[in-house]
């Protein structure tokens, strides 16, 4: 269903840093991106071992775990539905995952807080269905994520990873402290009121001073942006060659030279960043990036 993919490690080349690198988990699939890919890798497999044929989950206009869970359901042979947070509209997104044959059901935004009765009203006599937590999280996606870790062949003094639920960063952690390494994961929030992140963390593995949180590198909260975001996104693409979406990624790299530049991190440290894909999401921000 899923066959073994390992990304690769790049390393890149930006002032002030001379060991910086990237975990390429963006290139593993263009659909079923990045941490996307490793939350759902095991979530299938359950599935699948559960005799289920149809997937049911959650997210908004523009999620990439949608489009990411239709891809993936359309080639591994289930049907999927997803319900979408707000009113009903049309994108390139939700374009994407019709495309891949998932139905879709807008659910407006206090129907949506309740999606276990969502799902209930739905599907409770549905046998065929099997449940996925909004963005995937849950502890089969925390192990996929873990797998970055053992994929490594180097060690570092840093790692980087932009947050949302807090899931992959579980699985770095859980995966730094099963190798025993002395690695500082450093976690980017990307909502306002980040310090959640961290309970997020602790229901799936255990809190430790590896983990190091920055909650001031959300550019006004959840898909939020800045003039001065949008430049760094446009300068940082031109001069790495690598695409990095403003939801998640931008924000990460940002708070790595932006820490570097207050003296938080050493540029002559070893630093991994780790790319969680989700690409499509430009999409959602074409207008702005599109003004000179």
């Amino acid at each position: 269903m899923f066959e073994e993919i390992y990304s690769p490690v790049q390393q890149i080349h930006i002032h002030p840093f001379s060991n910086l690198f990237v975990k390429r988990d963006d290139l593993i699939d263009p659909y079923i991106s990045g941490n996307k890919w490793r939350k759902l890798k095991y979530i299938l497999q359950k599935a699948k071992a559960a005799s289920k044929t149809h997937l049911v989950t959650f997210g908004g206009a523009y999620s990439n775990h949608l489009v990411a869970t239709a891809a993936a359901a359309a080639r591994s042979g289930f049907k999927a539905t997803a319900f979408v947070r707000g009113e009903a509209v049309k994108n390139e997104m939700l374009l994407i995952c019709s495309l891949y044959g998932m139905e879709l059901i807008f659910a407006d935004r206090e129907s949506y807080r309740n999606k276990a009765e969502l799902y209930k009203k739905y599907f409770e006599l549905n046998s065929e269905t099997y449940f996925i937590d909004e963005g995937g999280a849950s502890a089969d996606a925390v192990i996929g994520c873990s797998e970055i870790i053992n994929e490594l062949t180097e060690t570092y003094d840093h790692i980087f990873v932009a947050a949302g639920t807090g899931t992959t960063a579980a699985g770095l952690l859980k995966g730094i402290q099963e190798a025993g390494l002395n690695t500082k994961l450093h976690v980017i929030p990307v909502l306002k009121g980040g310090n959640f992140i961290a309970d997020e963390i602790a229901a799936y593995t255990e809190i430790s001073n590896h983990l190091i949180l920055h909650i001031d590198y959300h550019f006004g909260g959840y898909a939020k942006t800045t003039p001065e975001l949008l430049q760094f996104i446009k300068n940082f693409v031109k001069g790495t060659g690598i695409l990095i979406d403003p939801v998640y990624t931008a924000k990460m790299f940002y708070a790595i030279t932006n820490l570097a530049k207050q003296n938080q991190i050493t540029p002559t440290d070893k630093i991994l960043a780790v790319h969680t894909g989700g690409l499509l999401g430009l999409l959602g921000m074409k207008d702005k990036l599109l003004l000179p």
